[in-house]
């Protein structure tokens, strides 16, 4: 075999965290329940965003909540299909998404998407850190009823100090290596649970036992047609599906620790569509109590705490949001920026390396983010980035099912001058060129407003397309 990553096939896997961050998982190092895939979409679902997507996804879209809640289980479901599917080869061969993407696009080809890919969770690592920084000072000036001062960036003292800690909390995380990543989740998705049924409680007990009676009017919607509450499902689902199509694409990034297929399968039962009917319950449940006890609908759950003018609640609420940012935050930006910084230089950027370098640029994002950043209008740019990823899911997808029948050669993936995916020069032309069309569709449903009605769809539409026109151009020829 020519030159490879530096890959030893025969041992050093990824959970050394000084080892290559794209090195195949040995079996012994697959150690990932169902439990610890159930906490990666526990965690994916309980940041603050996905709280407020959820509770006002019904006054949104202008239907009832039962209308919203089958469409929150439906989109579970499809969402599970999906990432079954893509995650299947990371659990046979052990392998992330990036070195899954070679065998569809080619060993050269494979970093266009794994660089996209990694752009977009830097940049929403860094956003994120300092968003969980905001939790920790919350937290702060709770315990010390210390508030204002002077402005540096937009951020006091205590927010500085709050952002630096947090940024090196996630910098001791990763730097021990997964296993203290799948530490972190498994604590931190029950532990948000526990918090917000604690919330609900405390509504209960606040609305005099009303909290239920104030739940059944949002489910009810009395002015809605069997038109307009469908398209609102539609709607839902659309919106859901491209709220987790970042960690679908590269599932394969986690699948790869899972003890067996077994195990990712019912992770994902458990972890999707379970998920979301609680987590959905508890988020109506907390937004109908906020309306019988201070009178309106608030899907801001920091509102709620606040309103509750509770030190202990602020405290527990403050921790509580620092976990589910945090969790978040490793699940669908750090892991798939790690990997595909690593793809660009297998042979020299480890694991540590590889951190250290998405810590970096999330030390300048989510310094920048509140002065500079958030005002400068990145969303368009970003939200470009992921929409020409929607595409290579369908590329891959097609390519392991339909042209390889589920079998890939693991030695050739890491061969980066030669081998069965090296194609022409290490690029797929017929998988590149099915890539650039439909890439074309996803980044027009951004920028042009003709297609504006398909924003919530284009995810789903893009994946379609990409996989289609590929299937079309290969067809016919030897796709290896």
């Amino acid at each position: 075999m020519t030159t490879t990553d530096n890959m030893p096939l025969a041992h050093g896997g990824t959970l050394d965290p000084e080892g290559n961050a794209l090195n195949p998982v040995e079996p012994q190092e697959k150690t990932w329940g169902w439990f610890a895939i159930f906490n990666i979409w526990a965690n994916d679902v309980q940041s603050l965003f996905g709280y407020s997507l959820v509770a006002s996804l019904f006054i949104s879209y202008g239907v009832g909540g039962w209308t919203a809640f089958a469409a929150l289980i439906f989109s579970g479901l499809f969402v599970m299909w999906m990432v079954n599917l893509s995650g299947a080869p990371g659990e046979k061969y052990g392998i992330p998404y990036p070195v899954l993407a070679r065998a569809s696009l080619g060993t050269q080809g494979a970093k266009l998407p794994a660089v996209l890919r990694a752009t977009v969770a830097v940049f929403w690592y860094g956003v994120q850190v300092y968003f969980a920084s905001t939790a920790l000072a919350l937290l702060i000036r709770s315990l010390t009823g210390i508030s204002g001062g002077a402005e540096i960036l937009g951020l006091t003292s205590i927010d500085w100090l709050s952002f630096v800690i947090v940024w090196g909390f996630h910098i001791v995380i990763f730097w021990r290596g997964m296993a203290w990543v799948e530490t972190f989740l498994n604590i931190a998705g029950p532990f948000v649970y526990v918090v917000m049924i604690g919330l609900v409680i405390v509504l209960w007990q606040r609305s005099d036992g009303q909290l239920l009676t104030a739940t059944a009017t949002i489910f009810a919607n009395p002015e809605g047609t069997f038109w307009s509450e469908f398209r609102g499902f539609i709607a839902i689902v659309g919106t859901m599906v491209a709220y987790f199509a970042a960690v679908m694409i590269n599932f394969s990034d986690f699948s790869r620790y899972s003890r067996s297929r077994e195990s990712m399968v019912m992770g994902n039962l458990a972890g999707l569509p379970f998920n979301m009917i609680l987590f959905s319950a508890l988020a109506l449940l907390t937004t109908g109590g906020a309306a019988v006890v201070f009178g309106e609908e608030i899907i801001n759950p920091t509102e709620i705490v606040e309103r509750t003018d509770s030190v202990l609640l602020g405290v527990i609420a403050a921790i509580t949001f620092f976990a589910a940012t945090v969790g978040i935050n490793l699940v669908a930006n750090f892991i798939p920026a790690v990997n595909g910084i690593a793809n660009l230089s297998p042979e020299q950027i480890s694991f540590r390396k590889a951190g250290l370098i998405t810590s970096l640029f999330a030390l300048v994002i989510g310094g920048f983010w509140n002065s500079f950043i958030s005002q400068f209008g990145i969303s368009g740019f970003v939200n470009t980035l992921g929409a020409t990823l929607a595409p290579i899911f369908g590329i891959m997808i097609v390519d392991y099912y339909l042209h390889r029948n589920q079998q890939l050669e693991l030695a050739d993936l890491y061969d980066m001058k030669g081998g069965a995916y090296h194609y022409n020069n290490g690029w797929n032309s017929a998988a590149v060129k099915a890539f650039g069309l439909a890439a074309i569709f996803s980044v027009a449903t951004v920028w042009v407003p003709w297609f504006a009605f398909l924003s919530g769809y284009n995810w789903v539409i893009g994946a379609v397309l990409g996989g289609v026109v590929y299937h079309l151009m290969a067809k016919g020829r030897s796709a290896g």
